[in-house]
């Protein structure tokens, strides 16, 4: 009778007349468990990686116990898929543009007839379907991609923000001028000077993309 008439129900959770009782942390951590399996399932099959979806599923049920830990039961459903197609959706596009900075900087040479050209103005977008890869070549992939991030982060700031916002923003050189408060030849520029930098470390490296 008391705890009724203060707002809490027979399991001790707060209620309240005119909103749903809140998710406790046994029943939060009993969806997170019916849940775990499936979630993988679905994230296997859209990246075709195991370790790639567990990771996945892993930061979707952080941000949900985080994030919602404290909505009603039923809502936790809905918000748990939103979270992980979002994650999913976020790892396509992380793996698009890490495909388009390989493509990008094989496709570079020393003498370039233009040093301060744009290489995106002439430059397909790579289709990471067309390709499959065995684990080996995965591998490979995944530590050069470690070394040209690594890379990235030594440019000087200017160039930087021009190859972030145009190569992994995807900003068109307009935003990207915009952004930065400089113009569109100095975007241009600066990513065409960033590219080669990286090509250069690349070579220096032994790395053949």
């Amino acid at each position: 009778m008391i705890a009724s008439r203060r707002g809490f129900g027979p399991s001790g959770r707060h209620t309240s007349p005119r909103h749903p009782p809140l998710a406790s942390r046994s029943e939060l951590s009993s969806f997170l468990a019916s849940v775990e399996r499936r979630a993988y399932k679905q994230a296997a099959f859209a990246v075709r990686n195991h370790e790639t979806a567990l990771d996945i599923v892993q930061d979707a049920m952080l941000k949900l116990a985080e994030n919602y830990g404290d909505r009603p039961p039923e809502e936790l459903p809905l918000l748990f898929q939103r979270i992980l197609q979002n994650a999913i959706r976020d790892q396509f596009r992380r793996q698009k543009v890490r495909s388009l900075w390989t493509t990008l900087l094989s496709s570079l040479s020393a003498n370039r007839d233009d040093p301060d050209e744009d290489p995106l103005d002439t430059l397909e977008s790579a289709d990471e379907s067309r390709h499959a890869e065995n684990p080996a070549d995965q591998l490979s992939r995944a530590q050069v991609l470690e070394f040209i991030e690594k890379e990235i982060a030594r440019l000087p700031a200017r160039q930087r923000q021009a190859f972030v916002l145009r190569y992994w923003e995807e900003f068109d050189v307009a935003e990207t001028a915009a952004a930065m408060g400089c113009s569109e030849g100095s975007v241009k520029t600066h990513c065409s000077r960033a590219t080669h930098a990286l090509a250069e470390a690349l070579r220096a490296k032994g790395i053949t993309l």
